[in-house]
């Protein structure tokens, strides 16, 4: 339930502040006053779109700050649970700001303080109000339209947005099949020609090319090398006179030694010449092997020079260098890899008629559904006219079968006759302009209804509406005399059990209100508008003024105080 909502430099209105309480509320005044401004801004505060021509003129920002009761809404309770938000004990504060950078409107809005995204405050929002917008009757026009109310009114959408995304996937695999079957051929010369590649580079995979390289190198200079180290084990290690490294640190050896008893330095110098006596000693039994045990392979040989020719020649083929065609073939099996693991004809034959299947098996369900519900919805729409003057009314759904799509496997219509004798067609080519105004708006109330008898249950507990706000925008378009004052008993009704909010042009309906409030208008230094709660002889002038117009008589009057007295 709507407790409080304030508003702060929208448009006409500088500061206001509606208080509501539960019941029927009407919301009247002069056209260009501003009632629609106090909509706006709860549009606003439950995710509505934003307009710099909200702003007041002179300000760069404006505000709105809406307070709920939800103690009595367990869906709007479940869903701030969900989003790790307080509900302040069973108390929202909902806050949207606009404000004015340049040419742009930058929007914020908060949720008890809380900073929360405009997608959030979306969801949110519909489930704390339910505005119906007074362009409602030419959406009637709508080929949807019909389907779509039938859907939201008999609690369906869930199950139609589910069929919908069925179709949409079947649809995603057709096209995906259709696109394979224009590109197979160019996929069968890819995966040859990947295969091809990979044959030919196939006998160096399990080779590394730097390590034959390496191979390569030292056996094609072998000879040299063996007579390298020859010569350097006789610098080292000769076994002879001729003077070499071993001899050379043996004689240091025994000129530091006698010095380490006194010198510490000496003493760790003996210790590096020991060291390094042994190093040069396996240093010189390393190169001895080598120069003693190598044997040239000719056969070896001849193999690295074709494994690397091969290297070579397969780089030049594929325009790379020799030590990066591995990572090329690397790259090749990827994707092939890719090419292979993509769906065939046949697997995507398959996953189509799978998908086309479960889209059947959910569409079957929804129409049978529908089907179900659309006699009672149908009755009840009936029911709701014959009181709106519409005695002699017809009203009922029409299922045609259809090619299967999106929204299912039926075409719907709402056939409508209203007068005696004539035969039900579809509301395009009969309904007149009234009876639209009046098939709208009891449309739109069985719609709330529902609506909230699928969200939520009463809880006796709290004395609160266990319903959405029900906002009606120019609830009285295109109605009348005795209508009006249906239609205003109606919504009384519904207030009974549900928090309602509507602006009116019809004294009938106004006088109908549990709380009425009036929106006028100031002309001093800037316009502005005002709000007032009208009781008693206040107003009564005002039903007086929507009755009667600019002069204000005794009948006038007499007719306004007889309308608040026919109030139940």
């Amino acid at each position: 339930m709507l407790i409080e909502l304030t508003l702060r430099n929208l448009a006409l209105i500088e500061q206001a502040q509606l208080t509501l309480g539960t019941g029927f509320h009407v919301i009247t005044g002069e056209t260009g006053a501003g009632k629609s401004l106090l909509l706006d801004a709860l549009a606003l505060c439950v995710g509505g779109r934003t307009d710099g021509g909200l702003i007041r003129h002179g300000s760069t920002s404006a505000e709105v700050v809406a307070e709920f009761d939800v103690r009595a809404l367990p869906l709007v309770q479940a869903w701030l649970t969900e989003q790790a938000y307080d509900d302040d004990d069973g108390r929202i504060l909902l806050r949207r700001q606009l404000s004015q950078q340049g040419n742009s409107v930058r929007s914020k809005a908060w949720l008890n303080g809380t900073p929360i995204s405009l997608n959030e405050l979306k969801t949110l929002g519909s489930l704390l109000v339910n505005i119906h917008s007074q362009h409602a009757q030419h959406s009637l026009l709508r080929p949807q339209f019909v389907l779509e109310w039938l859907d939201s009114a008999a609690g369906l959408q869930t199950q139609a947005h589910a069929v919908r995304q069925a179709f949409g996937t079947y649809e995603h695999l057709k096209q995906q099949a259709e696109r394979h079957a224009q590109d197979d051929k160019l996929r069968q010369q890819q995966l040859a020609l990947l295969n091809n590649q990979l044959a030919d580079v196939e006998p160096l995979l399990a080779l590394d090319y730097a390590a034959l390289e390496a191979e390569y190198d030292e056996l094609s200079n072998l000879d040299e090398l063996m007579q390298q180290a020859a010569l350097a084990v006789g610098l080292l290690d000769n076994d002879s006179d001729t003077p070499d490294a071993m001899q050379a640190l043996s004689r240091a050896i025994k000129i530091c030694e006698p010095q380490s008893s006194v010198s510490a330095v000496y003493a760790e110098c003996v210790e590096q010449l020991y060291h390094a006596q042994s190093l040069v000693e396996q240093v010189a039994v390393s190169l001895r092997d080598y120069a003693e045990g190598q044997s040239l392979d000719p056969e070896r040989l001849a193999q690295l020079d074709e494994q690397l020719a091969t290297f070579h020649r397969l780089a030049r083929k594929y325009h790379t260098a020799p030590n990066e065609l591995l990572t090329l073939a690397q790259a090749w099996q990827s994707e092939l890899d890719a090419l292979n693991a993509m769906p065939t004809p046949e697997a995507l034959a398959e996953q189509i008629a799978s998908a086309y299947d479960d889209y059947l098996t959910l569409a079957n369900a929804l129409d049978a559904e529908r089907q179900a519900h659309a006699p009672a919805l149908s009755r009840e729409l009936v029911k709701r006219l014959q009181t709106l003057a519409l005695p002699n009314v017809q009203a009922e759904f029409a299922f045609s079968p259809i090619t299967p799509q999106r929204d299912g496997i039926s075409h719907v219509e709402l056939l409508f006759s209203a007068n005696v004798g004539m035969p039900m067609q579809p509301l395009h080519k009969i309904a007149s302009g009234g009876e639209l105004s009046r098939l709208a708006l009891a449309m739109q109330v069985i719609e709330a209804q529902r609506q909230s008898c699928h969200q939520n249950t009463t809880d006796n507990s709290t004395g609160l509406p266990a319903k959405q706000l029900l906002v009606f925008d120019e609830v009285d378009v295109g109605i009348s005399g005795g209508t009006a004052q249906v239609v205003g008993e109606l919504l009384r009704e519904l207030g009974q059990d549900q928090q309602i909010l509507a602006i009116t042009h019809q004294a009938q309906v106004a006088a109908q209100a549990h709380q009425h409030i009036l929106v006028y208008k100031t002309q001093h230094d800037q316009a502005q508008s005002h709000l007032e709660y009208l009781t008693g002889e206040a107003q009564v002038q005002e039903l007086a003024r929507m009755s009667g117009g600019v002069q204000i008589t005794d009948t006038t009057l007499e007719h306004a105080r007889s309308l608040l007295a026919s109030r139940h």
